[in-house]
């Protein structure tokens, strides 16, 4: 007789450490404890309407001289934008003759000088004179361009002098490459050159009018037979920016450039035409009259001196922008709370276990206590994911038009970066929730864990906000730290070509967004590394 002997022991061993219905089991745990869930629910909550309050709170109004007061878009000016849609400031004074067909515009800048309002006292509103004092803005500009029409907004391509940065090339406001670099001066001239052939503008830079050297080439779709050709000036308006605890003072007014040109030359079939002078969105001389009366361009035998003011660049956030601007993600002014709410959800879903003696159950039912680590994050990252998808997604659908109808000049994205910004901001939450979990997995203790993940992922943002480090440190904190991740927000770039206050407290951050993100994510990778290692070595 033989008797069968059937082991069970491996099985079993596998069945337990099977990771679907581990994963349920812990989704189970998550969601029958009230207080996670409504913690959850709050989190969303608060990122929804912080975000519709704060964009409801920035009416702006309006009264003219014998006028009705108004409020809202009915205070706006009209508001250019450029071929890719983007809003423009497009002010300046241009000398300008058409051009038909293909042609070059060559000319030497001798002379580039400038002033701006004197902030030393009260800033000025308009006018030259004591209120004035001499000096270029970094991005003060003089040179030759090319333009669709004098339209404010259409397509372009410049070769310019600047105040700080060299010669440069830009076209289409976010366009910008370098050339020659230092100023122009009578010791040192600058010689420029614009040529164009069908829709493509190569731009061309000298320091002798010899040997010429291509600074960059621009393509501009769609662009006419007849446009204007032509020498330009500009400048944009003085800011000074002082800090101090709790954020910054910004006082402002205006500047303006002049550039000398000589030996100005315009080939092509329709060369040969009169100069006019235009303030293309009224940027002519400081204190002159509106549009159209530009007063700032003489000529006195080959010589061409033209003086103007305003900018021809993107619109951005900050103290240098004419226009009450907002950007897609200044709806999402809750998720900062939100992102609090739940990294104490998250912490606590594993704190929890050890503080009322669970985690023995747990791990006796689960040996691989890394499988555990594993669906503890997993279960806390994907509630977070979702919750802050349908969060963000309605705080954006919702805060965006409200922002507009209250006056603010909402600056358009496209819709890949505003579906970034909202994914982005979703997964930030998510892996914010993730390094919360692996805190609480290795420090045991909740308030030592909520404690350091609200201290890592939130306080160096407020910090650097409030101006408590000075700027280059809060920008490294920036970098390294956990918070990094908030960069994934940022939906406007940094343009080199305009100057402004840089951050975060305007939606800038020192790292790109997907790099900002993956600093956060290596940050709950190591974390999660960590807390397995303790998982493995202590008793439960």
């Amino acid at each position: 007789m033989t008797t069968d002997t059937i082991s069970t022991g491996r099985a079993d061993a596998g069945a337990r450490w099977r990771f679907g219905p581990l994963l349920r089991s812990e989704w189970t745990k998550f969601r029958t404890v009230r207080g996670w869930v409504i913690g959850m629910i709050v989190a969303g909550v608060l990122t929804v309407f912080v975000g519709l309050f704060a964009a409801g709170n920035s009416n702006i109004g309006c009264q003219t001289a014998n006028g009705a007061p108004r409020s809202g878009k009915a205070c706006l000016p009209y508001i250019p934008h450029g071929p890719g849609g983007e809003v423009v400031t497009d002010s300046f004074n241009f000398a300008h003759q058409t051009l038909t067909g293909d042609g070059t515009i060559t000319a030497r800048v001798t002379s580039f000088t400038g002033e701006h309002a004197n902030l030393n006292g009260q800033p000025v509103q308009a006018g030259s004179g004591p209120d004035m004092q001499p000096g270029l803005m970094p991005w003060s500009k003089a040179g030759l361009i090319i333009k669709q029409s004098l339209h404010q907004g259409s397509a372009y391509a410049a070769v310019m002098v600047t105040g700080r940065n060299g010669v440069r090339m830009q076209y289409n406001y976010t366009r910008d490459t370098a050339g020659l670099p230092g100023s122009a001066s009578a010791a040192h001239p600058r010689w420029l050159r614009l040529t164009r052939s069908g829709d493509t503008i190569t731009g061309y830079d000298s320091a002798d009018g010899t040997h010429w050297t291509e600074v960059g080439t621009a393509r501009l779709p769609g662009l006419p037979a007849t446009v204007q050709v032509g020498m330009f000036a500009t400048s944009p308006n003085y800011v000074f920016t002082s800090r101090s605890f709790g954020g910054t003072s910004n006082q402002g007014g205006p500047s303006q450039a002049t550039g000398v040109f000589d030996d100005v030359r315009v080939t092509g079939a329709s060369a040969g035409g009169t100069w006019a002078d235009a303030a293309v969105g009224g940027g002519g001389p400081v204190g002159q009259a509106g549009p159209g009366h530009a007063n700032g361009f003489t000529r006195t035998g080959r010589t061409y001196t033209l003086t103007g003011s305003g900018d021809i660049a993107p619109v951005i956030p900050g103290p240098a922008s004419t226009l009450p601007t907002a950007t897609v993600e200044q709806s999402l002014a809750g998720v900062f709370i939100g992102l609090i709410a739940i990294v104490v959800v998250a912490a606590m879903f594993f704190t929890a276990e050890y503080r009322r003696g669970l985690i023995r159950t747990t791990l006796a039912a689960t040996p691989r206590r890394g499988q555990v680590l594993a669906a503890k994050a997993i279960v806390a990252g994907a509630a977070a994911f979702v919750l802050g998808l349908v969060a963000a997604a309605v705080a954006i659908g919702l805060g965006v038009p409200l922002e507009s109808s209250k006056g603010q000049v909402v600056l358009p994205v496209s819709a890949l970066t505003e579906v970034r910004v909202v994914v982005g901001t979703a997964a930030l939450l998510a892996v914010a929730a993730v390094f919360a979990v692996a805190l609480g997995a290795a420090l045991r203790r909740s308030a030592a864990a909520i404690t350091l993940a609200v201290v890592t992922v939130a306080m160096p943002f407020l910090l650097t906000a409030l101006n408590v480090f000075p700027a280059g440190v809060g920008a490294w904190l920036l970098r390294l730290t956990p918070a990094a991740g908030l960069a994934i927000q940022q939906s406007i770039p940094r343009y080199p070509q305009v100057t402004t206050v840089y951050s975060p407290a305007g939606g800038y951050y020192p790292l790109p967004p997907l790099a900002g993100l993956a600093v956060l994510c290596a940050w709950a990778a190591a974390a999660l590394a960590f807390a397995y290692v303790l998982l493995r070595r202590r008793d439960a």
